[in-house]
């Protein structure tokens, strides 16, 4: 019976992170949503107002962290796997925000906005609880 409950309460957590993606527009400050939606190859990069929006790519990370973490306590209820979540997604945080931002800086009107593109992929959306979940089951599969 708990596995079942933890089943369906892990489910009701990946609709929270598709909730987080379908409202992301009205929650979030993001011009570059529509930017790169549309042949942003050749596009100028729109007019940001930066603190803006490195505080609102920091709060959507947060809250895909939160959930994702959750995710993976009801899956595993392991502190360890917690522990080591917590360590990575705050090592990726600082990482991944960071690097967005020289990017941020960097760029001009001529630049290859790909990177760009790529960094902020990682830190909106919760890819790493994909990476997590199967990473930890194999573990614990195989009893390393």
């Amino acid at each position: 019976m708990q596995k079942w409950i933890s089943g369906i309460a892990i489910l009701a957590l990946f609709g929270v992170l598709a909730g987080i993606r379908f409202f992301e527009t009205t929650l979030f400050y993001d011009p570059l949503l529509s930017f790169f939606r549309s042949d942003y190859h050749y596009a100028q990069l729109p007019e940001i107002q930066l603190s803006k929006l490195l505080l609102h790519t920091a709060w959507r990370y947060a809250l895909n962290t939160g959930v994702s973490l959750l995710i993976l306590w009801l899956a595993f209820k392991d502190r360890s796997v917690l522990k080591f979540s917590v360590y990575f997604y705050l090592l990726l945080f600082v990482l991944l925000m960071s690097w967005m931002a020289f990017l941020l800086f960097t760029l001009s009107e001529t630049s290859n906005f790909q990177l760009l593109f790529y960094v902020r992929r990682f830190l909106i959306q919760p890819i790493f609880v994909l990476l997590l979940l199967p990473a930890f089951y194999s573990q614990k599969k195989l009893g390393v």
